[in-house]
């Protein structure tokens, strides 16, 4: 599922003549329930993300919970993602950093915009200036994210690009009873906006049939509507650019 799911996507990039970055988790740490989905085990999984790199030639993104799982995922992964929660963390970032990899650092639900200049501080001492900076909803009360879009103007202040995750941004936390909820109606909006607001890449999570995923089944994509997706953004990020006189990266 893994491979024609990537081969989908690959399709659809090349189409569009974007560039193309495949994530795939090893490992879920963060689960609602302890009886939740986690791993068919970190070494299954990172041979998976190493054929999908192998047979298209595409980078890869997954995401390293703790400084001992940097080095095995650096192996195979061209960035390592600092999961929200761990987004301040301080050796996770660090490794991460010593890595060479580029690191892409999930804003934590809990921390505003500003402060997610010290989290790539702590990557950038490394030497390491690779940097990615994402938004993926801030916690609004009990089992509900909300976007602001003005932390996407705030982090690119930091000089590093700035990605909107828009389909963790329609979670509902733990709003299903033993796992989490979402609103995946939502997730056309806040993508259009996001590029509106000049985001330089979206983060998108896609299934060929949510309901049976065995994580974020409730905000992900369906995966026959991402070209339809990606159709709409890239006309708004055409004419934002037109405007602003921005270059496409």
């Amino acid at each position: 599922m893994v491979l024609k799911t990537a081969r989908i996507i690959d399709r659809i990039a090349r189409r569009y003549r974007i560039p193309f970055i495949f994530k795939a988790s090893y490992r879920k740490a963060n689960r609602t329930s302890g009886r939740s989905f986690s791993t068919i085990g970190m070494a299954e999984a990172l041979e998976i993300l190493a054929e999908v790199k192998r047979e298209l030639g595409v980078p890869i993104l997954t995401d390293v919970h703790s400084p001992e799982e940097v080095g095995g995922a650096a192996e195979v992964a061209d960035v390592l993602q600092i999961p929200a929660f761990l987004c301040r963390q301080t050796d996770l970032l660090q490794a991460a950093g010593r890595s060479g990899r580029i690191v892409n650092i999930k804003k934590g639900q809990f921390l505003a915009p500003q402060d997610m200049a010290l989290a790539a501080e702590k990557v950038a001492r490394t030497g390491n200036q690779n940097i990615l900076l994402t938004e993926r909803g801030t916690t609004f009360g009990y089992h509900n994210l909300v976007v602001d879009m003005r932390s996407l103007a705030i982090m690119r202040q930091t000089g590093y690009p700035v990605v909107l995750d828009a389909t963790h941004s329609v979670q509902l936390p733990g709003g299903d009873r033993n796992r989490s909820g979402g609103q995946p109606e939502f997730i056309f909006p806040i993508a259009r906006a996001g590029v509106a607001a000049g985001c330089d890449a979206l983060f998108v999570e896609t299934h060929p049939d949510p309901p049976r995923a065995l994580s974020d089944a409730a905000s992900q994509l369906k995966l026959n509507r991402l070209e339809n997706l990606v159709r709409q953004v890239l006309a708004i990020d055409a004419a934002v650019r037109k405007t602003a006189g921005r270059p496409r990266t």
